[in-house]
Parts: structure tokens; C-alpha cells; sequence
């Protein structure tokens, strides 16, 4: 009798998971394009509008969706504004081309997922603040709807994750979205970033000036220097087109205004 209360229990936690992430995940996102926010249980969040959120004023400069263009949504963290196209600060969604891995271990379009989020949570008027603008001329930006802060929200339903390469914004909903196992946390999933790194093309090592080795970077979050052996030192290349530069020292590097890259 006293394994019976356990039992129980086992079955409720296993109820529970199933409804929590449907074992028809990797086939239903496949089959139902946009309908597959409903799928994670994203739709009332989605739809849910925050009485106190503080709209973007005028005086902003923010671009309005419907007065500066028509809204359209590229991928998970991108979405274009009239003629402008603009990119999520602070947060990376999955690419379109990306899989990811479910409870099972069959693969489901996580990319495709994650733009269907964000269309859900762009429904009505939208509004993007601009920060900065990035190497590729895409205007870098937080945009406002109905839920808020969408950047945020995308990555706190765990449909991006925080970009924490150029920015700590979202650290807190990334970390709330991994303990509620939200999203791309409810599984093994790859980052874009290494997503990235494994199906981009390899470049050739780019050769620095004499003894200059240390790459200075223009990004979403200003201007970092990679140090020959961080992270992301490989990976970065220089754009002197784009006002990117090589540094002989550390010193030369803050002189000029750059800061160390994290990592």
C-alpha cells in the first residue's frame, strides 16, 4: 500500500510532462507553420496586453509600424519596418535554416518556431527605439507592442536566447525561461551563434599590420577588441570600410574608445 501514493505520483509528473510538451512537437511544428505558437502554450502570453507597458514617445525617434511602413517579419530576431530593417538588441533567435531536438530526440523547425513567436507577439502596434546600427546597416533596435518589450519577451517565453556576446540585457528572462524549461529550453538545442560557426563558410585568416594583431570591432554594443585567443578572435574580421581597425595594444585600444570583448 505504501508504493501506491508514488505510483501516483510518478504518473501525475509524467502527465504532467506530456502536457507540457506534446510528443507530437517535432512533427506538429513542421505541419502548422505560424499555428505552432499555440503548440508550446505561447498564445495567451503572445496575445496578452500589459496595461502598464510605456509606449514609445514621438520624441524617441522610434520607428512606428503602419505611420513609417508596412511591418514584416524576417526570422526570430528580425523584422523589417517600411524600408527599414531592423535587428532585435540583445537577443538571437534560432536561423530559419535551424533545427533544433525534442524530448525524444527528433528534430523540429525551431527557426521556423521562433519567427512564428515573434509574429504572434507583433500583432497590433509595434514600435522599435534604435540603439545603434550594425555592420550590416540593419538598424539595431527594442521594439514595444502589446506585451511590452518584445526583445525581452522573445527571449523569456524561450523562443531566443540573450545575446550575451554584445549585451546582458536579457540575462534575467533567459534565466527565468531555462528554469521554467520554456521553449528551446525544453530540449537540447544548438545556439545560432554555434549554429552559425559550423555551417558558415571558412575564410581565410585575415593577416594583421606588422605587430597590430588585436581586431577591433564595431557592433550592436559599441566598439570591442578581440585579443588574439578569445572567443570570438577567429571569428571576427575587420571592415576598415566600416570604421573597424587593428590596435597594437590594449592601451591604444581604450584610448580610442573600444572595450574588451567578454571572453
Amino acid at each position: 500500500m505504501g508504493k501506491i501514493p508514488y505510483v501516483a505520483a510518478l504518473w501525475a509528473a509524467i502527465g504532467a510532462g506530456v502536457a507540457l510538451y506534446p510528443f507530437q512537437t517535432a512533427e506538429a511544428v513542421h505541419e502548422s507553420g505560424a499555428d505552432a505558437v499555440h503548440l508550446l502554450g505561447l498564445e495567451p502570453i503572445a496575445l496578452k496586453s500589459d496595461p502598464n507597458t510605456e509606449k514609445p514617445s514621438s520624441s524617441s525617434g522610434a520607428i512606428v509600424a503602419g505611420r513609417d511602413g508596412a511591418l514584416r517579419i524576417v526570422d526570430g530576431d528580425t523584422l523589417v519596418i517600411g524600408e527599414v530593417k531592423i535587428r532585435l538588441h540583445g537577443i538571437d533567435a534560432p536561423e530559419m535554416s535551424q533545427s533544433c531536438s525534442d524530448m525524444r530526440g527528433k528534430s523540429w523547425a525551431c527557426g521556423t518556431w521562433s519567427k512564428a513567436v515573434l509574429e504572434r507577439l507583433t500583432m497590433g502596434d509595434i514600435a522599435c527605439v534604435p540603439k545603434d546600427r550594425d555592420r550590416y546597416g540593419r538598424v539595431v533596435a527594442v521594439c514595444h507592442g502589446a506585451p511590452g518589450d518584445l526583445n525581452a519577451e522573445m527571449v523569456r517565453v524561450g523562443a531566443a536566447y540573450a545575446y550575451e556576446t554584445y549585451a546582458l540585457d536579457y540575462v534575467p528572462q533567459e534565466e527565468e525561461a531555462r528554469a521554467g524549461g520554456r521553449g528551446l529550453w525544453r530540449a537540447g538545442s544548438q545556439s545560432p551563434s554555434e549554429f552559425r560557426a559550423d555551417h558558415r563558410t571558412t575564410l581565410a585568416p585575415q593577416t594583421p599590420p606588422s605587430d597590430c594583431a588585436i581586431k577591433g570591432n564595431i557592433s550592436s554594443s559599441g566598439k570591442i577588441y578581440h585579443l588574439p585567443g578569445g572567443q570570438w578572435y577567429t571569428r571576427t574580421r575587420i571592415n576598415a570600410g566600416a570604421g573597424e581597425r587593428w590596435f597594437c595594444s590594449e592601451d591604444e585600444a581604450r584610448a580610442a574608445g573600444w572595450r574588451k570583448a567578454q571572453g
